[in-house]
């Protein structure tokens, strides 16, 4: 039985409402609180780990397919195992996400290892959000890694974001793609108080034609402290493109490291990097307009974090 408590969550980290349609599994507290498969996507759960396989078959198209998690109850630390196997000439959309409300002394924390497998020619869309809330003073700690390994023709859009309230996280992300691959990652992360965050990621761009891209957006507020080391791998006549722009506010600390690596005279690599405060000039026009200076910077920084 869902209660308010997690239906806000689930809101808040995979957008949803009501009576899950499609196929699902909601992971609370360590248990399963709800599991459903369809005809073409089926979710079973793990017999030696915590975790769920999910397989998809070949030829699906247009289905979604719902993972969230959420914790709700103080010292609650989990490592869980979640499997995925697309099939060929599929097309579908993946909505995952971690809630965690924390209320009590103790530490709670969700540690979750992503593996994707993903066939010929499909198309994998992945979203996943991180939130924290809570009024305790024990810890909201998260650590994902995903894994993705891309055949030839697929692509994954990947687009990962802190919403805020996660005290610590480090992220681990590593893509192989294969030929005529494409891996599109955006990452939006922000941080507070005395949060600290670390996304380490990797693209491998193996096959001929492959393309990757990292788009990572963050603002780090107070006193919390950033660290970003995207790399891109060329073994092939291949295109990466790293992009990583900060905002940085009060006593916060920001390091950004996008690195590139060329290992065939056909690689064609770019990385940028740039790491700033709000421009005055935004904020006077924004007041001029009627807002407050709290409003004003708060519109910001949601048009930058879109």
């Amino acid at each position: 039985m869902l209660t308010e408590v997690d239906s806000a969550l689930l809101e808040k980290i995979a957008d949803m409402l009501g009576k899950p349609v499609g196929a699902v599994n909601i992971r609370k507290d360590s248990g399963c609180e709800a599991r459903q498969s369809t005809e073409h996507i089926e979710i079973t759960g793990k017999e030696d780990k915590p975790g769920i396989d999910i397989r998809i078959k070949d030829g699906t198209v247009g289905e979604k397919c719902h993972i969230p998690v959420i914790i709700t109850k103080s010292g609650v630390q989990e490592m869980v195992y979640n499997d995925f196997f697309i099939g060929e000439n599929c097309d579908v959309e993946i909505i995952a996400g971690c809630g965690i409300h924390n209320c009590g002394g103790e530490e709670s924390r969700h540690d979750g290892i992503h593996t994707f497998y993903v066939g010929k020619n499909s198309k994998v869309k992945y979203t996943e959000k991180h939130y924290g809330e809570g009024d305790g003073t024990g810890g909201r700690i998260m650590n994902p890694q995903t894994v993705v390994y891309l055949e030839e023709g697929a692509t994954i859009q990947m687009d990962t974001t802190q919403i805020r309230g996660i005290d610590s996280t480090k992220r681990d992300t590593k893509i192989v793609c294969g030929k005529g691959a494409e891996a599109v990652v955006t990452e939006r992360l922000l941080t507070h108080g005395d949060q600290v965050a670390e996304s380490d990621m990797e693209i491998v761009l193996d096959g001929e034609d492959s393309k990757g891209r990292v788009i990572s957006r963050s603002v780090a507020q107070d006193r919390s402290n950033q660290v970003f080391y995207p790399r891109m791998v060329g073994n092939a006549s291949c295109f990466g493109h790293v992009q990583c722009d900060s905002i940085i506010m009060g006593d916060a600390k920001i390091k950004s490291i996008p690195a590139i690596t060329a290992n065939c005279t056909e690689a064609q690599l770019v990385h940028e990097a740039a790491i700033g405060k709000i421009a005055g000039e935004q904020l006077l026009k924004l007041e001029t307009l009627g807002l407050t200076p709290e409003e004003a910077e708060e519109c910001i920084l949601k048009g930058f974090l879109a």
